[in-house]
């Protein structure tokens, strides 16, 4: 449990209320960055000590919320750079899936095989679709907290649906998989003709 001391930033408000009030938001995004719970709740705490001890830094009129998530971005970024060996998170999220009982509800079962492509996806990819799709930022307000242009955050945002479509069966599929289907089974297109 993460207790909030008293924090002033330039105008001398105690923000203190409103720094707790944010923390589902944190927690959730780290853990989609870190994989691990542990790790997560790790990687808030040091975000809130850096924004408690750069709290003078922050203005009255910003967002809060864009500026904790950055700070946790960031924070992030610093440890992936320090530790990049250990980043190497693999499977589990499927390891813990097929440990626990399954799921009485075909949608949580659903919701588990999402869950564990999202976590393959490449970090830049998560990261993007979490802020937009889960946390409802505007794509200009994600990319500001990415510290990263709006179109390179669509582009994110694009590959990462995609790929989510696929690891999941939403999306059309591969070209090799529809060699295996019969000529019936496959669309026909009208041909292509020449026009001078």
């Amino acid at each position: 449990m993460i207790r909030m001391p008293s924090v002033k930033n330039q105008s001398g408000t105690v923000m203190k209320d409103e720094l707790g009030q944010h923390l589902d938001v944190l927690r959730r995004y780290a853990l989609v960055l870190m994989r691990d719970p542990d790790q997560a709740e790790d990687l808030v705490q040091e975000a809130l000590v850096k924004a408690i001890e750069g709290a003078s830094s922050f203005t009255d009129g910003r967002d809060l919320r864009k500026w904790l998530l950055a700070i946790v971005h960031n924070t992030f970024v610093d440890r992936w750079r320090r530790q990049q060996a250990e980043r190497q998170a693999t499977g589990e999220l499927s390891s813990m899936a097929e440990e626990g009982s399954p799921p009485a509800q075909l949608s949580h079962v659903h919701l588990g095989q999402t869950i564990a492509a999202l976590m393959t996806l490449p970090v830049e990819q998560r990261e993007a679709l979490v802020l937009v799709a889960l946390d409802g930022m505007s794509y200009r307000d994600a990319a500001e907290c990415l510290g990263i242009p709006v179109g390179t955050l669509m582009s994110r945002l694009g590959r990462a649906r995609d790929a989510l479509r696929a690891k999941t069966g939403g999306g059309r599929q591969p070209a090799s998989d529809q060699s295996d289907r019969t000529p019936s089974d496959r669309v026909q297109r009208p041909p292509l003709r020449v026009v001078k």
